[in-house]
């Protein structure tokens, strides 16, 4: 398995409305991480061909600490699955 991690910012470039965001990273990854808890009420997550990986926090401290945690959410997120994870 090849992983390739980039911020979408660096990788589109700022500006870009909360609409387009999925179908833009759709057409470049395979699994989009965020911790924003409003993705699901914000966007359309019906019929997305990425996967997307809620975490409950962004404090770079907890996801070191939950790194194994995070590790097994990745590898067994499913195609087109929402998963919300809960980080300690």
């Amino acid at each position: 398995m090849v992983i390739s991690v980039q911020t979408f910012r660096i990788k589109v470039g700022g500006g870009i409305k909360n609409g387009d965001l999925l179908q833009l990273a759709e057409g470049e990854f395979d699994l989009f991480i965020t911790s924003d808890q409003n993705i699901r009420y914000q966007q359309n997550l019906t019929g997305r061909r990425i996967a997307i990986l809620e975490l409950s926090t962004n404090d770079l401290h907890c996801l070191q600490q939950a790194a194994e945690l995070l590790a097994e959410a990745i590898a067994t997120v499913g195609v087109n699955e929402f998963r919300q994870l809960t980080i300690p």
